[in-house]
């Protein structure tokens, strides 16, 4: 019966086959070192490594710069509605290589002399567009930088001075960028080698996204990739086009697919519907399961049990009568439990961190002992010499192209120096003395948080950030303390997040022979491309949407009053929370670090179950919705697994990318439309029946 299923089983064999090629090749060379059949550089050993100077082509930054308003627009969707950023490393290099080997395949049938596609430029293509798009996460452009706005102050009855507000602008918001983002390109520069080579850190992002690259540029890795950006292109079709029908049924807000009721209406008054987002259900295929599942166990207890029962202690708990955004009431009970949840997570994860760090390293400089030694992994494996050809190979490309550490150093204490001078002009709160303390500290931070990014992909720059909110916010008091506390934040996340990005890349470059002069370079570029292209498509969405950072609008930004209520709490303390407010968020703190702990000393079969705080911190103020679109896409992939796991994880992540980069691109012309003025001509909205019969009557009459 096997033997006589038909042409279609077979393909369907070869390309199995094919695909455990692609894999095979891509286990860790330090199960068999040196062994022909898993190295990938002996693959390319044969093909001559392109100089540094050869890897910075044109094509590669203009198709990096049309990358970068892509994912721009995309990051800045997701930053307006829900805050939560998958990685896109991995999309970044797919669609990188879709556009170049579509460049050179068409310069080709010319007849046109052209230089090949090489890995390394492929790497490169991915580091500008990673480093362009991350300006609009750590821009702050949907947390701190909209938390100063008027519009987010309006949202509370504190801090709503004058001395505490500064609306955006994008000749400022421009200049803010370029003065802080290049810092952290600059702090950990000359410490590339011990991260890479002698710590020998993971960086997962980085190893997934060199992985896939090397398998593009091999013989059998561009068949699968061929597949892969078909498979992609199909999705972005669907996902735009799904946009663009959606959009005609939504004339107000209230209106359209987001307003379906798909779990009835007191479920919908609770926030809890699937409103048909292509975005948050291919987030969902790209966030791990327990992500997924943590959000929707955070939404139940949230939105299903906390806030029903503390809105029936209405009039007790808090006043009655009080407008849905006044933190006197259950808003305020939203927000701060949130804040609390958030705070418990992060800090706990940074205080592991440096205890898993300082040991190490303290104990290394005691003993004199090589760095090439120092364990970055729990496990009894040896990792002191593993010299396969393949490591020969990345180290000694790696370490060809230095980069002075007199230029990291000197840049950085020019940048320091100029940022010291001109920030004050920009935040008169912020005083000079107050950003020399962030300098000085944050290299130490920069370096803690690239570590923990190395061995566990989590990036705690917003912690970091929300620390520095407290530290700036009671020093600078209350004359401009709000102010001075987001502007801080700011400083603190485009710096750390930026050095952890490098090293990330760095990681890629090192797997793939990329000269870490080119990548250095790429980074450079793709920096300022971001400083310019983020507050441009920021500023497109502000202008066309004249209700962002409103709370139960189409882009909530519900990360701009957490951060603005942050600061508040650093400068007025918390005697303005509403009854018994203080008591939840010690409870859900304590909660935070138990579960986290749980997670650290359960054995791996049961830590794999637990929840994930951070996660489920997110949907407590911003709703359950989104959670359900992501779930739906977890359980997309969960059944696609079970049907075909290989097919499954080859080209879930192209499938994924589709569905986010089709409907995020929607927004471009959307947002277009709605500055011409060009309102959707048509209103979706569901009633209940007994409503809808007082609708009938009413008309009829």
């Amino acid at each position: 019966m096997v033997e006589n299923r038909g042409s279609d089983h077979e393909n369907g064999d070869e390309e199995m086959v094919e695909v455990s090629q692609i894999r095979r090749r891509a286990i860790t060379e330090s199960e068999e070192p040196g062994s022909e059949i898993i190295s990938i550089e002996r693959v390319f050993e044969q093909k001559p490594v392109p100089t540094w100077r050869e890897q910075l082509t044109v094509r590669a930054f203009v198709v990096s710069f049309f990358l970068s308003i892509l994912f721009s627009i995309i990051v800045m969707k997701l930053n307006l509605t829900t805050g939560v950023i998958p990685s896109l490393n991995v999309s970044a290099g797919l669609l990188g290589f879709f556009f170049v080997k579509t460049w050179t395949t068409a310069l080709e049938r010319t007849g046109l002399v052209r230089q090949p596609f090489t890995r390394q430029e492929n790497t490169v293509i991915q580091t500008c567009a990673v480093a362009a798009y991350d300006i609009a996460f750590s821009g702050g452009f949907a947390s701190y930088l909209l938390g100063m706005s008027e519009i987010t102050a309006n949202q509370s009855t504190e801090a709503n001075t004058p001395a505490d507000i500064k609306n955006p602008a994008l000749g400022w918001i421009i200049g803010f960028l370029f003065l802080v983002s290049f810092l952290g390109l600059f702090a950990l520069v000359a410490l590339r080698k011990i991260m890479v080579i002698d710590y020998k850190l993971i960086y997962p992002s980085g190893t997934a996204t060199a992985h896939l690259i090397n398998g593009f540029h091999t013989p059998e890795g561009s068949e699968i990739a061929k597949k892969q950006v078909k498979t992609l292109g199909k999705y972005f079709l669907f996902s735009f086009l799904w946009g663009f029908f959606k959009w005609f049924y939504t004339a107000e807000d209230s209106c359209g697919f987001q307003a379906f009721p798909t779990l009835g209406l007191k479920a919908y008054d609770n926030s809890f519907y699937f409103d048909f987002s292509t975005t948050y259900i291919g987030v969902g295929m790209i966030c791990p399961y327990i992500v997924n599942a943590s959000m929707l166990i955070g939404a139940i207890i949230s939105w299903g049990i906390m806030w029903p029962l503390i809105g029936n202690r209405e009039g007790s708990w808090y006043p009655r009568g009080l407008k849905s955004n006044d933190l006197h009431g259950l808003e305020g009970y939203k927000v701060f439990i949130a804040i609390a949840l958030i705070l418990g997570d992060g800090l706990y994860n940074f205080v592991k961190i440096v205890a898993r760090t300082l040991p190490s390293l303290i104990s290394r400089l005691k003993s004199k002992v090589n760095l090439k030694t120092l364990p970055v992994q729990d496990n009894n494996s040896d990792t002191s010499i593993a010299t396969s050809f393949d490591d020969e190979q990345r180290t000694m490309y790696f370490l060809k192209d230095q980069i002075p550490k007199s230029v990291a150093i000197i840049g950085y204490v020019a940048l320091a120096i100029l940022s010291i001078i001109v920030l004050p002009h920009i935040f008169h709160p912020l005083k000079w003395y107050y950003i020399l303390v962030i300098y000085i500290t944050v290299p130490v931070l920069s370096f803690c948080n690239a570590y923990g990014a190395g061995l566990t992909d989590w990036n705690l720059a917003s912690t970091y950030g929300k620390l520095f909110i407290f530290i700036i916010g009671a020093w600078a008091g209350s004359n401009g303390g709000v102010l001075a506390g987001l502007a801080a934040c700011g400083i603190m996340m485009s710096i750390v997040t930026t050095s952890s990005d490098l090293m990330q890349d760095f990681r890629t470059g090192y797997m793939t022979l990329s000269s870490p002069r080119a990548m250095f370079i790429s980074q450079v570029i793709g920096t300022g491309m971001g400083c310019i292209i983020a507050p441009c498509v920021f500023w497109l969405f502000y202008k066309a949407f004249k209700d962002i950072g409103i709370p139960g609008s189409q882009y909530p930004a519900p990360y701009a009053i957490i951060y603005r209520n942050i600061a508040i709490l650093g400068v007025d303390g918390f005697s303005s929370l509403p009854k018994n407010c203080l008591v939840l968020c010690y409870i859900t703190f304590v909660a935070a670090v138990l579960i986290n702990l749980a997670r650290d000393l359960a054995p791996k079969k049961i830590a794999r179950f637990i929840p994930i705080p951070m996660a489920m911190a997110i949907p407590f103020y911003l709703g359950a919705y989104f959670t359900i679109d992501m779930c739906v896409g977890s359980l997309m992939l969960f059944i696609w697994e079970c049907i075909d796991k290989t097919k499954a994880q080859i080209f879930g992540p192209a499938v994924a990318s589709g569905l986010i980069c089709g409907e995020g691109l929607w927004s471009l012309p959307q947002s277009i439309l709605a500055l011409a003025k060009v309102n959707p001509p048509i209103c979706m909205r569901f009633l209940s029946r007994k409503d809808n019969s007082r609708v009938d009557t009413f008309l009829s009459t």
